[in-house]
């Protein structure tokens, strides 16, 4: 049995312990509250300002000087071939990465050195890659400023991000099944690629739904690699001239101090590119949750 003293004690620090409680509970209600708010204010500027200038002329159009006829179609269409590169370079690179790391390279120095040097980059600044591409692709490969050049910058920007999460993923899966796989005969490629993988799949993409949205809104590497937003003809492959949707929002956002006009195209552009983001990540959602169903 509990003294008098002791159990005073015991309900002082119990008492301490709901306020504290309470208190931190408030604190980080109010925080999330704060970027809701924030959020929301962002939303309702963005659409006031913009979606009023959304029409197909402005979504099929070509890139004009002319507030009143400018046209987005070339920045969609260099936005999506950009992405036609990045997702299977970073799916396979990454996701071939992690297998290596977690299930074939020794466990060591060498393994440590490599999974520090990939945690590091995903902190880099993202102007960092643009500099990397524009030395060894543009330059060093004289690929010049097309689709294929910025597609491989970018995926070099979010192969960490990938890597990391596909490590996490691989080692989430239960050790069980890949026993029982060995169990039953199978070869450790065959495990990996019947069993390991599809139960990793949905929290890998998880990952990539994470890496591709950073890279579909990145502006800073594209900008160091030299992409224009000029009067440029509509890319139609991976070695053509092309503008990307977050390239037009920053150019329109520096001339809307010379034209105020510019500011509404910047926003109607923000708008779009939110819906070609959402669109894209519902598809890998949509693919994530139909692979969590089935494992």
């Amino acid at each position: 049995m509990l003294s008098k003293l002791d159990q005073q004690q015991y309900t002082k620090r119990m008492n301490n312990r709901i306020r504290k409680n309470s208190v931190l509970q408030s604190v980080f209600f109010l925080s999330a509250l704060f970027g809701l708010f924030v959020l929301a204010i962002l939303i309702i500027r963005v659409v006031t300002q913009g979606f009023g200038w959304i029409d197909m002329d402005f979504l099929t159009g070509r890139l004009s000087t002319d507030p009143e006829r400018a046209g987005i179609m070339g920045a969609i269409l260099g936005t999506l071939w950009v992405m036609i590169v990045v997702i299977p370079v970073t799916m396979i690179v990454g996701v071939g990465t992690a297998i290596y790391l977690e299930l074939y390279a020794k466990k060591g120095k060498f393994q440590a050195s490599i999974q520090t040097n990939i945690s590091n980059l995903a902190g880099v600044p993202s102007i960092v890659y643009g500099l990397l591409g524009l030395t060894v692709f543009v330059r060093l490969m004289d690929l010049g400023n097309v689709v294929l050049a910025g597609g491989l910058t970018l995926s070099l920007l979010v192969l960490p991000i990938l890597i990391v999460a596909a490590q996490e993923a691989i080692r989430a899966v239960p050790s069980h099944l890949a026993e029982a796989s060995y169990g039953m005969g199978a070869t450790k490629w065959q495990t990996i690629q019947r069993v390991i993988l599809p139960a990793a799949l949905p929290s890998i993409l998880t990952g990539s739904i994470l890496s591709l949205s950073r890279a579909i809104g990145e502006t800073a590497p594209l900008t160091v690699l030299g992409i224009p937003a000029l009067l440029i003809p509509f890319p139609n492959g991976f070695f053509d001239t092309f503008t990307a949707l977050p390239m037009q929002i920053y150019y329109w956002t520096l001339d809307s101090s010379l034209v105020a006009e510019y500011a509404n195209l910047a926003a109607a552009t923000i708008i779009v590119l939110l819906v070609l983001l959402f669109v894209l990540n519902s598809v890998a959602i949509f693919i994530r949750n139909k692979f969590q169903h089935r494992y």
